[in-house]
């Protein structure tokens, strides 16, 4: 027991080093660098949603920075051809052989960037390596390096040239965090701090050091299986679940993957505040952004501009806490 209060200790203290060195070049986005560790360390992707230049891109070359991971990133536009993720097999006519050439999905760190701009044939050929870490090419399996976390930014869906991501690829993100525009005390630090750098600088050439490698990051992962969850807290998730399959305002619930993960987020959730075991309100600070993007509105309240988020809020307000 005493083995494993150190280790949720030290977690707590990753997070506060990941947060102060993000922080030298990432203003006021405490909030969402807890969601993509907390995302990190419970093995899951990230969807990042929000309008250009609210600094998608940064935080997430800044987090693989930090975290000592490799980085690659993938822009994404109509004409992108699955092979330009997963890589292909080239033939060297000295040997006579194909060998295979690694795409850019070989990273510990990949950032898609605007994945909402490629067609659903292209999106969908990350679902292989989001699932189960491996790609195939001319059926060999090709094992991803570990972790191998996915961040993918989107512009709002209703921009022009963008496209749905389908159900079944939305439904592989563990949460979908919405990066807006910052408060104007924010956005006023900001201008100040990053006026004198190189908007092409990256985060290693503005200063930024690893504080972890990846094989930490998976011991932190073992750390976070094994946090406590009370019967009653699975209860009570069951409970929200079923008010998402039966309120009106909602056409597809929450599904029992979903529970999972949410689960597995509330769990690294804890641990990244140094405790042992998962409370309600670890479940409550992950409801909404687990769930945003695996549910869907009814029409009648999409035409009326509510919001997934505002539903699943009253949902929070409506089922009873666990004592």
């Amino acid at each position: 027991m005493e083995e494993t209060h150190t280790n949720e200790s030290a977690l707590s203290n990753l997070r506060q080093r990941v947060q102060e060195e993000c922080g030298r070049v990432l203003v006021g986005m405490g909030s969402t660098i807890d969601g993509c560790l907390a995302a990190l360390l419970a093995g899951g992707h990230v969807l990042l949603e929000g309008p250009p230049g609210v600094a998608k891109t940064l935080l997430v070359r800044s987090l693989a920075q930090t975290l000592g991971g490799s980085f690659s990133r993938i822009q994404f536009t109509p004409d992108l051809m699955p092979a330009d993720i997963t890589g292909t097999s080239v033939f060297h006519p000295g040997d006579g052989e194909f060998r295979f050439r690694p795409g850019p999905v070989f990273a510990h760190f990949l950032l898609c960037d605007e994945i909402n701009r490629a067609p659903a044939k292209t999106q969908s050929a990350l679902l292989e390596a989001m699932q189960e870490g491996t790609v195939t090419i001319d059926g060999e399996q090709h094992s991803l390096p570990v972790p191998c976390v996915v961040f993918a930014t989107m512009n709002p869906i209703e921009h022009e040239g963008t496209y749905p991501l389908p159900e079944a690829q939305l439904d592989r993100f563990l949460f979908k965090l919405v990066v807006g525009y910052p408060e104007p005390d924010v956005e006023a630090r900001l201008l100040r701090e990053a006026h004198g750098r190189s908007p092409s600088a990256s985060p290693e050439e503005l200063g930024l050091r690893a504080v972890t490698d990846p094989e930490a990051v998976l011991e932190a992962r073992r750390v976070v299986d094994r946090v406590e969850l009370r019967d009653d807290l699975a209860d009570y998730v069951v409970r929200l679940f079923g008010e998402t399959r039966r309120t009106p305002a909602l056409a597809l619930g929450a599904s029992p993957r979903a529970g999972v993960m949410l689960l597995r987020a509330a769990k690294a959730t804890a641990a990244l505040n140094g405790r042992t075991y998962v409370t309600p309100d670890d479940i409550k600070s992950v409801f909404i952004d687990s769930l945003c993007h695996r549910v869907a509105l009814d029409p009648a309240e999409e035409i009326e501009g509510v919001r997934a988020s505002q539903v699943l809020a009253r949902i929070l307000d409506a089922v009873e806490v666990p004592r």
